[in-house]
């Protein structure tokens, strides 16, 4: 999707890691439709951007924008607004273990503000058919494999109809086939739907093989290479 709406911006701005600076001076611009990788060595701010452009790490210095709210004056009743618009998928799933795939995906329909129960059956039936795991609807966590998992957590970032999906190390845990699958995945959510994604990877193989922008961390700075 070619010169699409910008949803992530940053400009000159400083990146935190608790109480310090890990990156400089980063120039960052995602669009509708863009595939960005952030690579680099443990411990150099990858995640770090991730958690600034959800509103977890507080933007101190330079122009931030997410989705139209800006990260330097973003109040915190708004944070979970912001966050509704952006699907996050983490490495270790981060799936309720005492709850079913369906119960885990109503829970988080039900936290950002759906009530009607048809339309909460419906967007999850969309969502796993989506992921390919509609017949796995009324299975535990526990009784799926790993790439099952990270599906299931691919269907809950879906559900709200996100501007960006943020995959921090989304395939970190899994075996290289098992990768590939949720590589596919996400490619073609991004190329069908425009979905922006902006994905934190050490795995050169990944973005050699599914084309992107590429940004590298490095000496306390994050540039495009």
């Amino acid at each position: 999707m070619e010169n699409g709406k910008t949803v992530i911006k940053f400009k000159d701005a400083e990146i935190c890691g608790g109480e310090n600076t890990v990156i400089y001076g980063l120039d960052m611009e995602v669009r509708e439709g863009d595939f960005l990788y952030i690579v680099g060595k443990v411990g150099t701010g990858k995640t770090s951007i991730i958690k600034t452009i959800i509103a977890e790490n507080p933007l101190r210095k330079g122009e931030g924008t997410v989705c139209g709210y800006d990260l330097r004056t973003i109040r915190e009743k708004d944070i979970p607004y912001l966050r509704r618009r952006l699907g996050v998928v983490f490495q270790d799933f981060q799936l309720l273990m005492d709850r079913t795939v369906e119960e885990n995906l109503s829970f988080v329909l039900r936290a950002t503000g759906w009530k009607n129960g048809y339309d909460m059956d419906r967007r999850i039936g969309e969502v796993l058919d989506a992921v390919g795991m509609a017949h796995k609807a009324h299975r535990m966590p526990h009784q799926l494999s790993g790439g099952e998992q990270q599906r299931i957590a691919i269907a809950r970032a879906l559900l709200n109809t996100p501007e960006v999906i943020l995959a921090d190390e989304p395939t970190g845990n899994l075996d290289p086939e098992t990768a590939d699958g949720i590589m596919s995945l996400l490619t073609g959510i991004n190329r069908e739907k425009g979905t922006a994604v902006v994905m934190v990877t050490h795995n050169v193989s990944i973005f050699d093989k599914y084309k992107g922008r590429v940004m590298e961390c490095r000496d306390e700075v994050c540039r495009e290479i």
